[in-house]
């Protein structure tokens, strides 16, 4: 290659920075006036000018270092003694106590901080820092607040196939993570692209699950032990058990068998309180109820076949959709089933047939919904159809309250787990409803448009302010309500206990007269059976040849009254004419009779007057 150009220059010159002066003003060019020019100049009139007023901004980016949180705790330990006393050994203490005692700078030290001391246990016995002063003024101002909700976050099911969000779960502890199950409950609307997956969610990183789960078949079902936050169990869509435990990842640590688990969907799986922790139950609509304890999932330890005849038999099972347990009742449990009816269970029973205490029907289709009022367990809400019904365990009969009917299929709900007046339903037009009973009766006190699509699941944080919403697309709506709702109201306990007694009571009364009229109704009914038995059997012709019979038989006995009926109106005309003519003839025989003795007077005053005369 050959050098075409050359170009030198100083090395010191290379990066020489501009070298600037200070230096005077000069003028280059002046053009002066020329006052010639002044004709030639015309005045532009109107004058048209444009003026854009904006204000000036700049766009900056900033890449700000993401922060990351760790959780660390710390281990206090009693501390502060010397390297040679041992604080296990109690002489050692007593005797160094004794010593530093005796110390003369320690009873300064003493002396000196009692009297600050002193003052502090003063101001504390003076104003007590954790009472509520004013607590009526704040609920002045909760009671005029209207009831509101707003999203404070939305969780989206991350693959493309969208799946329900069939059940959320809580952490016990923190309240910041959520477990959401996601299956497709669609008979036979399963893709083959469609993943299993189901997600733990930080609340504070929803973009991302924190752990990802993966069972053998989509989960329906999934809670939180209360006991063990990093323990879960879950239902399968194909009827088995499966548990994790979060330290270990997101496979399932053990899965029931096949052929002991559930033959449907498992639509409900709780935790049991037990001194282990590890003991749940389950219900599915293959219409059994089975216990299971997870430190061995190979087979369930109890089971209870749904069959309200009390014959145990499965093939007359009602299939479970939903399952209610109350911590405090540890032996009773309640299943709301596909037929509408609730069943009332005692698992301690001693035989099968006996577990089964009770049955309450008031739905037209499943109870999607079944769950017993925290602060009243004998009073019980169950949603299903297009109602929301609250039931008290007193009575069989009917439900003591129940809301209007809905234009849509009502799908999930809930008590508030801080008010006892107030519940929470969705539905499926994607509303979420919050009712106060206390304040209105006939409509929810709040009714919030939350998703275009169904609402299919719905669960409530443990402190009543959060509350989540699923849906058919698998959209996870978190939603803090309104103080009012969530609130403690002045009185509410005591006006909410009235008002259960008062409906339980009109109930009762109720129940009795119903019961009184069935007796009633079943003794005609016995009586008129015992007719018929004693009548001999009749062929279809014989029975079409009697009722022929007894219906010509009755019109001819109405065209004889409508005869009767005519022949009197007639008789009546007769006697009536015959009474006037009588009348008349009365009148003119006493107007005769009047007429002859005032003929007797004329004449008399006649013959006196001739008489007089000459």
């Amino acid at each position: 290659m050959e050098i075409m150009y050359v170009y030198t220059r100083k090395r010191s010159e290379f990066g020489r920075p501009c070298s600037f002066s200070d230096r005077p003003a000069e003028v280059n060019v002046d053009i002066p006036p020329d006052p010639s020019m002044a004709s030639s100049f015309i005045l532009r009139n109107p004058v048209d000018s444009y003026v854009q007023h904006t204000s000036d901004m700049s766009e900056h980016e900033v890449n700000t270092e993401r922060v990351e949180v760790e959780s660390r705790g710390v281990n206090h330990v009693e501390g502060g003694w010397p390297k040679d006393i041992n604080p296990q050994e109690v002489e050692q203490t007593i005797r160094f106590r004794k010593k530093v005692e005796k110390d003369e700078n320690y009873v300064n030290t003493i002396t000196h901080l009692g009297t600050l001391m002193e003052h502090c246990v003063k101001q504390n016995n003076a104003i007590n820092i954790y009472k509520e002063y004013f607590e009526e003024e704040e609920m002045v101002e909760v009671e005029d607040e209207p009831p509101s909700a707003k999203t404070i976050n939305v969780i989206r099911d991350p693959n493309v196939t969208k799946r329900t969000a069939t059940h959320l779960s809580w952490h016990p502890d923190t309240c910041k993570k959520l477990a959401v199950a996601y299956s497709s409950l669609e008979f036979q609307q399963n893709m083959k692209n469609m993943s299993f997956d189901s997600y733990i969610w930080d609340l504070e990183n929803p973009n991302k699950p924190e752990l990802v789960l993966r069972p053998s078949s989509p989960l329906v079902s999934l809670e939180y032990n209360p006991k063990d936050s990093h323990v879960l169990v879950g239902g399968c869509y194909n009827g088995q058990m499966a548990y994790w435990d979060t330290r270990k990842g997101g496979l399932p640590v053990e899965v029931s068998a096949v052929e002991v688990s559930h033959r449907d969907p498992v639509y409900g799986a709780i935790w049991l309180q037990s001194k282990t922790g590890t003991e749940c139950f389950s219900a599915s609509t293959d219409g059994q109820v089975l216990w299971w304890d997870i430190r061995k999932l190979a087979e369930p330890t109890e089971m209870l076949v749904l069959d309200i005849t009390r014959k145990g038999l499965l093939e007359n099972a009602l299939g479970a959709v939903t399952l209610e347990f109350e911590p405090t009742m540890p032996t009773k449990f309640m299943v709301g089933t596909e037929q509408g009816i609730v069943i009332a269970c005692n698992r301690k029973a001693k035989t099968p047939p006996e577990k089964i205490t009770s049955t309450y029907s008031g739905h037209h289709g499943p109870v999607y919904a079944l769950a017993r009022n925290p602060f009243y367990p004998k009073i019980f809400l169950t949603v299903g159809d297009w109602t929301a019904r609250i039931w008290s365990e007193e009575i069989k009969e009917s439900s003591i309250m129940w809301t209007k009917y809905h234009l849509s299929y009502l799908t999930d709900g809930c008590w508030s787990t801080v008010r006892p007046a107030v519940f929470f339903t969705t539905r499926s037009d994607g509303t979420l409803d919050v009712w106060d009973f206390l304040f209105k009766q006939n409509d929810p006190s709040l009714s919030l448009k939350v998703c275009d699509e169904p609402l299919s699941s719905l669960r409530l944080q443990d402190n009543g302010c959060v509350v989540g919403c699923g849906s058919k697309l698998g959209t996870v709506t978190l939603l803090e309500i309104s103080s009012g709702l969530c609130t403690l109201q002045r009185n509410e306990k005591m006006l909410a206990t009235a008002m259960f007694e008062r409906e339980t009571k009109r109930e009762k009364i109720l129940e009795a007269r119903h019961r009184e009229m069935r007796l009633k109704e079943r003794a005609r009914s016995e009586g008129q059976g015992s007719e018929v038995e004693e009548r001999p059997v009749e062929s279809p012709q014989e029975v079409l040849d009697r009722a022929r019979k007894e219906f010509f038989e009755v019109i001819e006995v109405e065209l004889q009254r409508q005869a009767r009926a005519e022949t009197q109106h007639l008789g009546g005309k007769v006697k009536d004419r015959a009474g006037e003519e009588e009348a008349a003839v009365v009148a003119a025989a006493q107007g005769e009779e009047s007429q002859l003795p005032k003929d007797k007077e004329e004449e008399e005053e006649e013959e006196k007057d001739a008489a007089k005369e000459p």
